[in-house]
């Protein structure tokens, strides 16, 4: 079994109240398996519902919180800013992941800066996937760089990484942001394959026009300050 020294999981969640309790019970019974030390990070950007009640039930749980919902790359940025181990991991708190395959990125790890997981296959609705294509045609457009999903959210950091690189990103265009500093600043990049799993509870608002036009703004914003 792979095993890594300390590692951070990050798990930032806006309503996700349903899904939380399952997710934090896998999470605290397969980390130990993997580290030798490690803390899990809940950011719960502004939740209306019981998210942070629910988080702050859990020993060792790091519960942060934003007064208001400012936005998912908000929410992840304040995670991994306040993550404190060698390597930082993070995925969506929607149990769509399953984190046993969190062993696959650390098999990964030795020769590497950063593991970006692929969905594979990615159990979506069929509009996210046409979304999700799109996005990824103008990414490589824009940047040239070859990741086969880049947005998917299973991704494991040397740390040293989040502290080399500015992070901006307060919506979905985070996961872009991450991979493209990281490529430009010179970190290695290898991607493994995970499973994905249908939503079963709570409400994704990636797809909201909203979110979308965000994100959009977001990616134009990053290639003239990358220039």
């Amino acid at each position: 079994m792979s095993e890594i020294g300390s590692i951070s999981v990050v798990f930032p969640a806006w309503d996700e109240a349903e899904n939380l309790p399952q997710l934090l019970g896998r999470a605290l019974e397969v980390l130990p398996r993997f580290a030798k030390e490690f803390e899990i990070i809940v950011v719960d950007d502004g939740s209306l519902d019981e998210t942070p009640r629910i988080a702050a039930r859990y020993p060792g749980v790091r519960l942060l919180r934003h007064s208001r919902n400012r936005g998912y790359g908000a929410a992840l940025r304040t995670g991994l800013r306040a993550a404190r181990f060698d390597w930082v991991f993070f995925s969506d708190a929607d149990l769509q992941f399953d984190l046993g395959d969190l062993e696959d990125l650390i098999r990964a790890s030795h020769e590497t800066d950063i593991v970006a997981g692929y969905r594979t296959p990615r159990r979506d609705p069929w509009g996210r996937l046409a979304l999700a294509w799109i996005w990824g045609r103008l990414v490589r457009a824009l940047y040239r760089i070859r990741i086969r999903d880049i947005d998917c959210a299973f991704k494991l950091f040397r740390r040293s990484v989040l502290e080399a690189i500015p992070i901006e990103s307060v919506g979905a265009c985070i996961n872009t942001e991450l991979l493209v500093r990281a490529r430009a600043a010179g970190f290695r990049i290898c991607q493994v394959p995970v499973q994905h799993f249908p939503r079963r509870a709570g409400q994704a608002s990636g797809a909201r026009p909203r979110v979308m036009l965000r994100a959009v703004r977001e990616l134009v914003t990053l290639r003239s300050r990358l220039r």
